[in-house]
């Protein structure tokens, strides 16, 4: 398993989200959001500490607007911890290393 952030569209969610045989972190962010800035560090540090257990991918929200919907993204950034096809952890805002740890750490 890679420890890099793949970034995915709408077209790939299925394949590399849904039909993962770990659990896929998905981080939900846009160009022009100044949290997502603050973010991105943490979203990047969780693929290299995980990695071996752990696949984290990004999407951007303005091109994929099915996912967006479909898992119910209200605001950016917004991460959906994944097993198959159930959403086992939801969260939207800012989020510090830690407390992304703790919603991660139970799953894997």
């Amino acid at each position: 398993m890679s420890s890099s952030v793949i970034a995915i569209t709408d077209a790939e969610f299925e394949t590399e989200v849904l039909k993962s045989t770990t659990p896929v972190l998905v981080y939900f962010w846009a160009s022009w959001c100044g949290p997502c800035r603050l973010v991105s560090p943490m979203v990047n540090w969780a693929a290299e500490k995980y990695g071996e257990r752990l696949k984290v991918v990004k999407m951007e929200v303005d091109p994929n607007p099915e996912a967006v919907k479909k898992y119910k993204v209200e605001g950016v950034p917004a991460l959906r911890l994944f097993k198959g096809t159930q959403v086992l952890e939801s969260y939207e805002g800012a989020i510090s290393q830690a407390k992304l740890a703790s919603l991660l750490e139970p799953h894997l």
